[in-house]
This record gives structure tokens, sequence and C-alpha cells, in this order.
């Protein structure tokens, strides 16, 4: 009986029907369509994806047709009363489950690519670009500090290695670091008029 009931209400509320008065002790049209279109404004405010509307105002029907005699749907909307409070609790309990399990059945996107192959390959084309240009405008002593700095040395150890005092290693490095920025911002430039 209840389902009969709830499937009849819930089909005059989504067609949107008022025309038909209800029989006293029945719920009305009217009351079925206002809290429809209240639970599509609390879905569509809870981010609650749009197909799944329809289903939670149905679990919001069936929960007010346990707990809200039909002579109080009137009620549902009224400020302060215990009928919205009702509709309240159904509706919040209803979102949260579906905001549940939404999280809980998401489906991947796609298929995860493994960056980390490309990333590989363009650090290998950077270190390749910066050998080039390293025996195009830095010295030897230049180039020898950054190869060590590029396989991890210190600072001191490259100091230590090359039998040069930390300082001058730094300094070296930092001119070399210097022209280099200066030779791929040259490269960019003349790229960028060029095209």
């Amino acid at each position: 009986m209840i389902h009969e009931v709830e499937s009849e209400f819930t089909a005059a509320a989504l067609c949107g029907s008022t025309a038909v008065a209800a029989p006293a002790g029945e719920i009305s049209p009217g009351d079925i369509n206002q809290v429809n279109r209240y639970c599509s404004a609390c879905w569509r405010n809870a981010h609650v994806p749009v197909d799944r509307w329809p289903d939670c105002t149905q679990e919001v029907f069936r929960r007010l047709l346990d707990r809200v005699a039909p002579a109080g749907w009137g009620q549902l909307l009224a400020r302060e009363s215990e009928e919205r409070r009702e509709l309240i609790r159904a509706i919040d309990a209803v979102k949260k489950s579906t905001i549940r399990e939404s999280k809980r059945t998401s489906p991947l996107v796609g298929i995860v690519a493994d960056h980390r192959q490309s990333k590989e390959e363009r650090l290998a084309e950077d270190r390749d670009a910066v050998t080039h240009a390293s025996s195009r405008v830095l010295s030897s002593r230049q180039q020898n500090i950054l190869q060590r700095a590029f396989a991890g040395s210190s600072v001191h150890d490259i100091a230590r290695e090359m039998n040069l005092t930390p300082e001058r290693v730094s300094d070296e490095k930092y001119k070399a670091i210097r022209k280099l920025r200066d030779h791929f911002r040259s490269v960019i430039c003349a790229a960028a008029e060029g095209a």
C-alpha cells in the first residue's frame, strides 16, 4: 500500500501535477511538488550528480511516508515545525549517504599515465643541451665543475678533487651557470623572433 501511494505521489510530483485535489487524509500533489522542488534545490546545492536526483528524492519521500502523517505534509516547509525537521533530517541523511556512496564507487577517470619516463627523457635532453652549450661557451675548468656538480658532488668535494678552494669552485660554478643562462636566453629569443 505504501509503495503504491509512494510511486503515485512521486510520479505526480515529477510530472508537476498540482491540479488533482487530494481526498481528506491523503497527501496533496501540491505538497509533493513543493517537496520535490525543495529536494532538487538541496541536491543542486550539495553537488549531488544530477542523474542521482530522482533516486535521492524518492528516498526522501520514502522516509517521509514512514515518519510524517499525511495530514502533516502541508507543514513540511513551514518554519519551526516538527514535520520540517523530519524533512531536513531525511534530506540530510540521503545527501550524506549519496555522497559517501559516490566517493566509494567513483570510477577511475582513465588510466594513470606513467610520466616518469617522459620526465627522465626530458632531463636527459636538457643535460645534453647543457653539455653541448657548455662546450661552446664555458672554459674547460667550468665544464669540469658543472659535470661533477651534475654527478652529485658538493662544492667541497669538487674543490678537494680539483685542488681548488671551495670559494673558487663556487665562483666558477656561478659564472658558468650565468654564461649558460645568457646563452639559452639568446637562443630562446632568437627562436621567438623567427616564429
